[in-house]
């Protein structure tokens, strides 16, 4: 019992010691309110400088889904199966899912590909990737460095015929657009639309690389997707056109010989015409057998052509997000003040550290 008092009676002394030492903590602090209040202004200045100097964000949304007729053929079913908890598999493993086309709108091929592209700005016509070092000044930067200063990309550049330093600075821009502007998500995980968003400082550049970046992907996934389609369709049309040019001269040839042989004597004459006929008659057939052959491969190429649907696009004007003063204003003028108060107290402990 008596050991149960002597903890309650420490407990007490170690509160009374406790709301003291906050007592005087607090003295001090009033002491130093002529400090602590000037801390706060200077960083509420800055912080009010800040909002101010910051150059304002232009963003720009495009939402699009992938649709291929080429689907899971389980799809009718797989809403009533994720109902009870059972998954019956979905395109994900394909190469153009997704979560994979979201990996190839961030590859550096895309995005070469789209700072290389033209766009027109005013009445002149440049590449995204010069009207982009344009407004960042970046050319100014390196003024000191002469393999960069002036580094120019005209138009109609391959990607092939780059030089050694428009590669580095084409790689160095990628990772940091990738990193700082462009974003790429999907809204809902079980719905196929993919949400990309471009943010910079400058409207015309937020709103021209998305949309030239969205239709870098859309050719390259149709491309990849209806290459072998594409390839049957033109071998065909090549044989159709090669057909009709035979059967166009075998019908020419025929008529000329019944017009040179009109009053035949002998029946020997009328072999070469019946050649001709059968020639005809062949190239005839073969030719129907292509077109319907080709005919049949136009429509698998229709089919097997994927859709990259655009639900929403970026229109003028644009998102724009400025840094509020008043924001500024308020978490400068606090994370100073708190600054210089944890400064005066950290100060003060060790002086009395230093008295002992």
């Amino acid at each position: 019992m008596e050991e149960l008092n002597q903890h309650i009676e420490s407990d007490e002394i170690s509160l009374k010691e406790l709301i003291l030492k906050g007592k005087e903590i607090w003295r001090f602090l009033l002491r130093k309110w002529v400090i602590i209040v000037l801390a706060a202004f200077i960083g509420a200045s800055i912080g009010v400088a800040k909002a101010w100097l910051t150059k304002p964000q232009y963003i720009a949304k495009l939402t699009f889904s992938v649709e291929n007729e080429k689907g899971n053929p389980l799809g009718a079913y797989s809403g009533l199966a994720s109902m009870a908890g059972i998954d019956l598999g979905a395109s994900g493993g394909s190469m153009f899912s997704s979560d994979n086309i979201m990996s190839i709108m961030t590859s550096r091929k895309m995005i070469v590909n789209t700072l290389l592209s033209p766009i027109i700005v005013g009445n002149s016509k440049i590449t995204l990737i010069d009207y982009w070092l344009s407004f960042n000044h970046i050319n100014d930067k390196w003024a000191e460095k002469p393999k960069l200063a002036g580094l120019k990309f005209p138009l109609n550049l391959k990607p092939d015929s780059l030089t050694r330093q428009q590669d580095s600075l084409l790689t160095n821009i990628q990772s940091s657009l990738i990193k700082t502007v462009l974003s790429i998500s999907k809204p809902d995980k079980k719905l196929s639309l993919i949400e990309a968003t471009c943010t910079s400082t400058n409207e015309i550049f937020s709103k021209f690389f998305l949309e030239t970046l969205n239709n870098q992907v859309t050719d390259f996934y149709i491309g990849i997707k209806t290459k072998r389609q594409k390839d049957n369709v033109n071998i065909l049309q090549s044989r159709a056109d090669s057909l009709y040019r035979v059967l166009s001269y075998s019908m020419y040839s025929s008529a000329t010989m019944a017009d040179q042989n009109i009053n035949m004597a002998k029946q020997i004459a009328g072999v070469d015409r019946q050649k001709k006929q059968i020639d005809l008659q062949v190239a005839s057939t073969a030719y129907g057998e292509v077109i319907k052959n080709l005919e049949v491969a136009k429509i698998t190429l229709q089919k097997e052509t994927p859709l990259i649907q655009v639900i929403d696009q970026p229109v003028f004007p644009l998102l724009k997000e400025k840094a509020s003063r008043l924001k500024g204003l308020l978490i400068g003028g606090f994370l100073a003040g708190f600054l210089m108060v944890g400064f005066l107290l950290g100060q003060q402990y060790y002086r009395e550290m230093m008295k002992d």
